[in-house]
């Protein structure tokens, strides 16, 4: 895996094969005791031992038990955070912690956790993590947006000296809004429709749902030698759930008592495709992760 930054919030990921695999994680809050770090355990371990690279697009850290916070609670801190340095204390477990996975990981992008410290504590947490964990383990994790870009080249198995590549782009955004016990994120993804444009795969998180659908537009392409050629358009959407599980036995807290119900835990894992022949044809489709 090769990853370069094209422009800002813009990455190429560098893939080989006609069929690869990316995992793409959101919501992980992995320094609040509600985590799930068993599971997330489990599925990091799952990419490692199939070289799948991995995408982080937003709410990485949870960081709400800083002082002059408004939402801070003393049961939701870990003891190795609880201390004088609590910001500090979590970039530097988290390094320690992630540093089996550095290898995997390819780009990871803002949430509206990480935005909050930046605007009212005036330091970026996500940037002082991923400084530390590239020094410590010589690995080249970019920085994304809150929202942004990625494109990924796959290099077609025709032998070494191929040049042939196919690409597909991916047009992710942490997300807003609560999502609605009843649409579940599906307006979410319609909106996306009429905001972006020339999207092979959009994803989103921020609201704890894990889910996924196919969206298919008429356009007219041309082709060398072919000249103009009508193609439907594939579009895949997914909404990449949590590994923060709020609901509990269901008795109390903020998640209970504002109505949320029980949320789908986990990333998915979007797989890219190429058919060459007899017609040139791209596919993405996505999964959760096996049990």
């Amino acid at each position: 895996m090769l990853v370069k930054e094209i422009k800002g919030n813009v990455h190429n990921i560098y893939l080989t094969g006609t069929k690869a695999e990316v995992a793409i994680l959101s919501d992980i809050h992995w320094d609040n005791p509600k985590c799930d770090r068993d599971l997330l355990k489990t599925h990091l371990e799952y990419c490692k031992k199939n070289s799948i690279p991995i995408v982080i697009i937003g709410d990485f850290f949870c960081l709400m038990q800083g002082r002059g916070d408004n939402r801070r609670n003393k049961s939701d801190i870990l003891p190795e955070h609880n201390n004088a340095h609590y910001l500090d204390s979590i970039v530097e477990t988290a390094v320690e912690w992630w540093t089996p996975y550095a290898h995997l990981i390819a780009v990871i992008g803002y949430g509206n956790h990480e935005t909050a410290i930046i605007k009212y504590q005036e330091t970026d947490i996500l940037k002082r993590f991923v400084k530390l964990i590239n020094l410590k383990n010589n690995t080249d994790i970019k920085v994304g947006g809150y929202g942004g870009w990625i494109v990924y080249t796959l290099k077609l198995n025709k032998g070494p000296k191929s040049k042939k590549t196919a690409s597909f782009k991916h047009k992710y955004y942490h997300g807003s809004g609560g999502g609605g016990i009843v649409t579940k994120g599906a307006l979410n993804l319609t909106r996306a429709l009429e905001i972006y444009e020339g999207m092979d795969l959009f994803t989103m998180g921020h609201i704890h749902e894990n889910a996924s659908r196919n969206d298919v537009r008429e356009d007219l392409e041309y082709i060398a030698n072919k000249g103009y050629v009508l193609k439907h358009k594939q579009i895949h959407h997914c909404i990449t759930g949590t590994y923060k599980e709020e609901y509990e036995d269901g008795s109390k807290g903020w998640h209970v008592e504002r109505g949320a119900p029980p949320k789908p835990l986990g990333g998915r894992i979007i797989t890219l495709s190429i058919k060459e022949r007899p017609s040139y044809k791209k596919k993405v489709d996505s999964k959760m992760f096996p049990v």
